[in-house]
């Protein structure tokens, strides 16, 4: 049967989902994970510290290249190495510690479903029940994969765009300053100009990538929930191969060739969604530094920039829209996450119903997490 739309159990399914998942941060040895997750929020501010006096270093260094000097451009020259060595050693720790939480988190949980899968006798009652979740060996093995693995690259991404807009929103207001309007005698300015700037371009673009990928959850959905039933309907025809074929065996390879169809139906959606996204995001990723720089040349004629404040600006500019930007880009793998999630929290939520259908004896056996 087919499993509820994920407007009618969605929420509660994800509730149960993390109800379970965050047992990951309790009870013994929960040291690690929080250590890890603090050694990320350590990893991101340094690497902002990095980003920032990158940005001090562009400026510098194309201010010397205007001034024609060349002892302060070997200068700069030489201090590129060592910011690019702490940015490459800061990556490298923070993709080993991030991995290290996705693959401790990810053994965690896929334990303690094959615990309350095979406890009481449960994996036999799922199979046999009309209304239950199909395929619960997919879910446990490849949807709390998704369901571990996306999150602390999403909260992590997300703390350091937040702290990136901040940081180069001040850079913006404080180098670029006020912008005449109208006319010169009366004398009208806008103050921050670049930071408006920045935000209206960055309202333009998410609003057309919302638009245009407004359906990308839902085929995702669709997506995963065909993937399920292309798996569900071959382990049924392989399951039916020691049974009398009394229809033939067309008959019984008919359902995989119906799950497949929509497999490719659903892929087919899912193309055009990312066509139509990476037309904007790709679009935006080629603008946002030369806008950038064209928002600076009044500045620049009229000498109120150096040739390094410019740069060093258009590169602000584009680190705003990057971290402006973070719903936009990580809007897929989001949908995925929640997808995998409250398939996980479906298959929860029938173990919690053959709990009250078919209670343990009394024990020492504590109830489902």
């Amino acid at each position: 049967m087919r499993e509820d739309a994920p407007s009618a159990v969605g929420r509660g399914s994800l509730r149960r989902f993390w109800r379970t998942a965050a047992g990951f941060g309790t009870g013994a040895g929960s040291w690690l994970p929080w250590l890890l997750i603090g050694s990320l929020v350590v990893c991101v501010i340094a690497q902002l510290l990095v980003q920032y006096r990158l940005n001090i270093w562009n400026r510098d260094f194309f201010d010397a290249l205007e001034q024609r000097d060349g002892s302060e451009i070997r200068n700069q020259t030489y201090l590129l190495p060592q910011f690019a060595a702490a940015s490459i050693a800061l990556a490298v720790f923070a993709v080993w510690a991030r991995m290290t939480f996705q693959r401790r988190w990810r053994g965690w949980l896929t334990i303690r479903l094959l615990e309350l899968w095979l406890d009481n006798d449960n994996c036999r009652r799922l199979d046999a029940g009309a209304d239950e979740p199909q395929l619960p060996e997919y879910r446990i093995a490849e949807d709390a994969r998704i369901a571990t693995d996306a999150p602390i690259d999403l909260v992590t991404g997300l703390l350091s765009s937040v702290l990136t807009a901040s940081t180069f929103v001040v850079v913006l207001w404080t180098i670029g300053g006020s912008l005449p309007v109208g006319p010169p005698e009366l004398g009208f300015e806008l103050p921050g100009y670049l930071v408006f700037a920045s935000v209206l371009y960055a309202a333009l673009t998410t609003g057309m990538m919302i638009l245009v990928g407004r359906r990308m959850a839902h085929v995702i959905e669709r997506k995963n929930q065909a993937e399920s039933e292309l798996k569900f309907a071959v382990a049924r025809l392989r399951s039916a191969q020691g049974e009398p074929r009394v229809h033939g065996a067309i008959a019984q390879a008919a359902p995989v060739g119906f799950a497949l169809e929509e497999v490719l139906r659903t892929w087919a959606s899912l193309c055009g969604q990312h066509v139509r996204t990476t037309l904007v995001s790709h679009g935006n990723t080629l603008l946002a530094p030369i806008i950038g720089l064209i928002l600076c040349v009044p500045k620049y004629i009229d000498r109120s920039l150096s040739l390094g404040e410019v740069t060093q600006a258009a590169a602000a500019f584009a680190a705003v829209q990057i971290a402006f930007n973070w719903l936009v880009d990580n809007y897929p793998r989001l949908a995925e996450w929640a997808s995998s999630a409250s398939r996980v929290g479906v298959l929860l939520l029938a173990i919690d119903r053959l709990a009250v259908l078919y209670p343990k004896p009394a024990g020492p056996a504590a109830p489902p997490r």
